[in-house]
C-alpha cells in the first residue's frame, strides 16, 4: 500500500512508520520534522493547514513517482500527528492543533476517495489520565463502551477528533479507525522506567496500569490496514498484561475498591480491555516487559 503517515517523526510514529515500510508498504513520512528513514520518504507539512494537506495527498512524494503517466494515489492514510499532552503548550494551542490537524486530514483523505484512514486518538478519552486529583473507572476492565468524558485539552481534542471521524466516515462511506493508544512504550525504556513501576504500582494508576510496546502497536495498526469493511470502529490498543507486578486481584483491591469488575480477569491481565481488537483485528500482543526484566 502507498500509506500517507502523519507524525512519523514522533515518539510513536519513529518506530511505527518504519514497520510498515518493513511490511512491504510505501510510507510518506508527513510532519514538521523529517524522519530521515531510509526507505521514507520525507515531507515537511503544516497539517494545520488544509491547503499543504490537499496538496501533500494529491502529489508526489518522491522521485520515482514522476515517472508514470501520473501520480500514484495513496491507498490509506495513517495519522499519527499531534501535541501529544498536556503540559506542552497552552491547553487552547493543544486543543486548536489536534482537532484541526485531524479534521484537514480526514476532509482531504475523504475528498480524495482515499478507502482507509487510521488515526490515533487516545486511553486519555476516559477522562483518568490527565485528571484533576483521582479519578476512578466506573467499571474495568475498561473497554470501548466506557463513557469518555475528559477534563483537559489534550483528551478533549480526542473526543472531538473521533466525533469528527465518525461524522466523515458517515460522509463517505470510508473504513476509518480510531486507536485509543495506551502509555507508549519503546523497548529501551523497559529497563529505564519499569523498575520503579514494579516497586510503586500506584505510578501507574493515571495508566489504568497498563502500556503499549511500540513494537506491537505497529502490528495494530497493520492489523487495521488490511481489515477491511468495518466502516466506522475504535479500539484500545494496549499489551495483554499489565505494566505492574502485582495480580489484578491485588490493583482492585488497593485502587479500585467498590468499582464494578464486568468479567473476570486473569491475575495479570491489563485493566485496559483489548478484547475488540482480539476479536475484530486479530490483534494479538507478541512483547512484554517480563521479556526483559523477568
Amino acid at each position: 500500500m502507498r500509506i500517507f503517515f502523519t507524525g512519523g517523526s514522533g515518539k510513536a510514529g519513529h518506530h511505527v512508520a518504519p514497520f510498515l515500510a518493513e511490511q512491504g508498504h510505501e510510507v510518506t513520512n508527513a510532519d514538521l520534522a523529517p524522519l530521515g528513514h531510509d526507505g521514507i520518504a520525507d515531507l515537511r507539512v503544516d497539517l494545520t493547514d488544509l491547503g499543504q494537506v490537499y496538496s501533500a495527498l494529491a502529489g508526489a512524494a518522491r522521485a520515482s513517482e514522476l515517472e508514470g503517466a501520473s501520480v500514484p494515489a495513496y491507498d490509506a492514510v495513517v495519522h499519527f500527528a499531534a501535541i501529544p499532552a498536556i503540559l506542552l503548550s497552552s491547553d487552547a494551542t493543544t486543543y486548536a492543533t489536534n482537532i484541526l490537524s485531524t479534521y484537514n486530514v480526514l476532509e482531504a483523505a475523504t475528498r480524495l476517495g482515499i478507502g482507509k484512514v487510521v488515526f490515533a486518538s487516545s486511553e486519555t478519552t476516559y477522562g483518568i489520565c490527565f485528571a484533576q486529583g483521582e479519578r476512578k473507572p466506573l467499571y474495568v476492565p475498561v473497554d470501548e463502551e466506557h463513557p469518555t468524558v475528559p477534563e483537559d485539552s489534550y483528551a478533549m481534542s480526542k473526543v472531538a477528533g473521533e466525533t469528527t471521524a465518525r461524522s466523515f466516515q458517515a460522509r463517505s462511506g470510508a473504513d476509518v479507525y480510531g486507536l485509543r493508544i495506551n502509555n507508549v512504550i519503546e523497548p529501551h525504556e523497559y529497563e529505564q522506567l519499569f523498575p520503579a513501576f514494579l516497586q510503586d504500582p500506584a505510578l501507574r494508576r493515571r495508566n489504568l496500569f497498563a502500556y503499549i510496546d511500540t513494537r506491537d502497536l505497529g502490528q495494530m495498526v497493520q492489523r487495521c490496514l488490511t481489515t477491511n469493511g468495518l466502516g466506522y470502529e475504535v479500539f484500545n490498543v494496549a499489551n495483554a498484561d499489565m505494566s505492574v507486578a502485582v495480580t489484578t486481584d491485588e490493583v482492585r483491591e488497593r485502587f479500585y475498591a467498590g468499582v464494578e469488575q464486568r468479567r473476570p480477569m486473569g491475575p495479570d491481565e491489563t485493566f485496559y480491555s483489548i478484547d475488540k481488537a482480539r476479536r475484530l483485528l486479530g490483534y494479538e500482543p507478541q512483547h512484554s516487559w517480563r521479556d526483559v526484566l523477568g
